[in-house]
């Protein structure tokens, strides 16, 4: 049987790649020691899979095809697309794994759960990202989970939590004894393409930490519901974090680092759960 070994949790912005060589210093070595710590202990959870949660920044679909939710059941993906990310992140092909995509597509439809898939998906700056900057093993295989965090309507939170347990079922009903680990990327608050863009809603970011921190998944659901249509776009990603929040069994979150990141547009997370038995 598998088993889930991690949960992790880390922002991504285009900026964190395009910049990365001129960026102030002591910024990039901030942002640096959060990738770097988040790598480190995914390293020590020795995974032979890692499931990614992340949006699709209208790389693979657009709104006249929209899935709420997309599963990547392939062997093999394609590396991002973006200019930005070839000079830092060069990898034509991803490893996927099949048999776990296709496991968890089936685990979701025998739980009246009726996401999309795919087998083979572009996996763009919102994946690659913390793959670049966490140097996670190119032999590692990945298996997508694409969320529409950009274009309403989206999941609800509420969604989003039993997506989580979803996925955690689909791991622990898994038979071969794999090692799985569980990435989110986006988030924390951010604005693009809007008149506040810019825009850290601070304020927004620490009572997300507290909820993650709280646990109880009521009350997360409750705040994010109301809290936001209310902040700057971006924060819709926060939906990837929710995912892996609730498949680690919704406890233990630990807070790594997070300040406002002005030169990338983000309100900068990293964080980690101890995963519940």
């Amino acid at each position: 049987m598998a088993d889930l070994v991690g949960a992790f949790a880390a922002s991504h912005g285009p900026i964190i790649a395009r910049d990365w060589d001129t960026m102030a210093t002591d910024h990039r070595e901030r942002l640096a020691a959060g990738f770097d710590e988040l790598g480190r202990r995914l390293k020590a959870c020795r995974p032979n899979l890692l499931v990614v949660i992340s949006p699709d920044h209208w790389v693979n679909f657009f709104i006249s095809n929209l899935p709420a939710v997309c599963i990547g059941i392939g062997e093999e993906h394609d590396g991002p697309p973006e200019p930005f990310m070839r000079k830092v992140f060069a990898r034509e092909r991803l490893k996927g794994h099949a048999a776990f995509g296709r496991h968890l597509l089936q685990t979701a439809l025998d739980g009246d759960f009726e996401p999309a898939l795919s087998h083979r998906l572009k996996l763009d700056h919102g994946t690659c990202i913390p793959l670049w900057r966490m140097a996670v093993d190119a032999e590692l295989p990945i298996v997508p989970l694409l969320i529409n965090d950009l274009e309403e309507p989206m999941p609800s939170i509420r969604r989003c939590l039993a997506w989580g347990r979803l996925l955690r079922q689909a791991i622990e009903s898994y038979r071969e004894p794999l090692r799985i680990a569980v990435l989110g990327t986006g988030g924390l608050s951010h604005s693009i393409g809007e008149p506040t863009m810019g825009w850290i809603d601070e304020e927004f970011d620490h009572a997300c930490i507290r909820h993650f921190a709280d646990g109880e998944d009521a009350r997360l659901a409750a705040f994010l519901t109301e809290a936001l249509p209310r902040t700057g776009n971006g924060a819709h990603e926060i939906r990837d974090w929710v995912v892996a929040h609730a498949a680690a069994g919704s406890k233990g979150f630990e807070l790594i680092d997070y300040f406002p990141s002005p030169q990338t547009l983000v309100g900068a997370g990293f964080a980690a759960w101890r995963v519940a038995a």
